[in-house]
């Protein structure tokens, strides 16, 4: 039986990251992954949508170009843009099972279920078992989409996120189930290439967990590309039409049904975590009702030696949390000290504006007992963002009133994804409005739009009125 130092089971940034820094802490490191290294995000999620979005939004820049004066039809040949997309991945794919090598990380292809308290079978596709002895084990095997009953993915027209990724052509409609992260990132792809899209969601709005002033841009530009939205609704049953289209039934709670009829229907409800493979009681550790592992701040399970980081630890399942809870997780295999900071986890959402939040809302600062300070600054009032042509939406900033500490921050509008990093840094390390405020940003940027809305914070904004 071979044996290794650090087991880790799952090759996604979770997992190639705790297994590489593992290998860079002098530990022998075997990581086992059956699908393919870089895990759903790099494969199947963030890497090929965030893709998908950056070609659709330039279909939708070159239409409403001729504001500028420049005037353009493009034509969009689906098929080659996934060609594009597929290259995208393979490039970052290979760079990270090239990392793995450079850095003395043994790879192994296969399913890697616990066959005692240090040692595991790993199954081979062909049906090969192999046993391997480990101290100790780091598991990332992340999550899978979640369906709804009677809409199995099995099924032709029903579509999981994955799928709907891999589509060669836009359909020429689709319904949505579900109007979170996923589905609002992938309605709007879809809709920007020409498809006729109708989101249903069982709630009242967009995004939930999101302010409403946050989400409510998202809804408009959502809405002017053509998305029509269903709230209240709850999908039941799909059915096929006469000529080969799906028939969405719909039930609101009072038990009105209603009907959508589209080419293919797109059920992105959330994610739910993947255990079922890791053969859990032999190591004697129970997923929680919610079907995580449950870890303390240092990663670590129920049982000492063996951790859990990335989606099967927990919300939320973004790719750079669990990265990071991976790093964490080997600093401490290999004898250190780290634990990991959840108030500084930013979060974002790739819409059309974008989405990112970081910290504390106001009403969670009020909700601990803080007395907090908000300010603002809209981007119609960014010199940058009236040059982009892409003015909708705010920063905005959460500070204690009396010492000035930066608790959080949400944005919405144009690359709030990049902009939230400087407000994590200040989160993190507890910056105040004045060292944000008074740091020098560089003219004509986006970034302005923090610094004057830490200025806006302070009642000393210039450029928006002050509070």
């Amino acid at each position: 039986m071979s044996s290794t130092d650090v087991l880790v089971i799952g090759g996604g940034p979770g997992g190639y990251t705790a297994a590489i820094r593992s290998a860079q802490r002098d530990r022998d490191v075997t990581l086992v992954e059956r699908d393919g290294v870089g895990g759903t995000c790099l494969n199947h999620g963030c890497i090929p949508s965030k893709a998908l979005l950056t070609a659709s939004n330039l279909v939708t820049e070159l239409e409403s170009a001729s504001q500028m004066g420049i005037y353009a039809e493009p034509f969009v040949d689906v098929g080659e843009m996934v060609e594009w997309k597929d290259d995208v991945v393979e490039r970052l794919t290979g760079g990270v099972e090239s990392l793995c090598e450079a850095n003395g990380v043994t790879v192994r292809e296969g399913t890697a279920r616990f066959a005692g308290d240090h040692a595991v079978e790993i199954v081979s596709e062909d049906g090969t078992v192999d046993e391997l002895e480990f101290e100790t084990a780091i598991v990332a095997t992340g999550s899978r989409p979640m369906s709804v009953p009677g809409f199995s993915f099995d099924d032709d027209p029903i579509l999981n996120s994955r799928e709907a990724l891999a589509l060669e052509a836009a359909p020429r409609s689709l319904a949505v189930v579900g109007a979170g992260y996923i589905g609002m990132e992938l309605s709007t792809v879809f809709a920007k290439l020409g498809t006729d899209v109708t989101v249903v969601e069982m709630e009242g709005d967009i995004l939930p967990g999101y302010e409403s002033d946050l989400s409510r841009p998202v809804q408009k530009r959502a809405e002017s590309l053509g998305v029509d939205f269903q709230f209240g609704q709850v999908a039941t049953e799909w059915s096929r039409a006469d000529d080969g289209s799906v028939i969405l039934q719909t039930e609101d709670t009072d038990g009105n049904e209603q009907e959508t009829v589209a080419e293919q229907v797109l059920v992105a409800i959330g994610r739910q975590p993947v255990t079922e493979t890791l053969n859990l009681e032999p190591i004697g550790i129970e997923p929680d009702e919610s079907g995580f592992l449950e870890t303390d701040d240092q990663m670590r399970t129920t049982r000492d030696h063996v951790f859990a980081v990335g989606d099967v630890a927990g919300e939320p399942m973004l790719a750079h949390k669990a990265a990071a809870e991976g790093l964490v997780a080997a600093e401490v295999v290999s004898g250190g000290d780290a634990e990991l900071n959840e108030a500084a986890i930013p979060t974002a959402v790739f819409t059309d504006p974008e989405i990112a939040t970081v910290g504390l809302t106001e009403a969670e600062a009020r909700a601990v007992g803080h007395s907090p300070v908000v300010g603002e600054f809209p981007f119609d009032a960014s010199g940058r963002a009236l040059t982009l042509s892409e003015t909708e939406g705010f920063v905005r900033v959460v500070a204690e009133e009396d010492a000035g500490r930066l608790l959080g921050a949400q944005i919405v509008g144009p690359d709030a994804s990049e902009l939230i990093g400087e407000l994590g840094l200040a989160v993190e390390t507890g910056l105040t409005l004045e060292n944000v405020a008074g740091t020098v940003h560089m003219h004509p940027t986006l970034s302005e739009a923090v610094m004057e809305a830490c200025e806006n914070a302070l009642d000393q904004a210039i450029h928006t009125l002050n509070r």
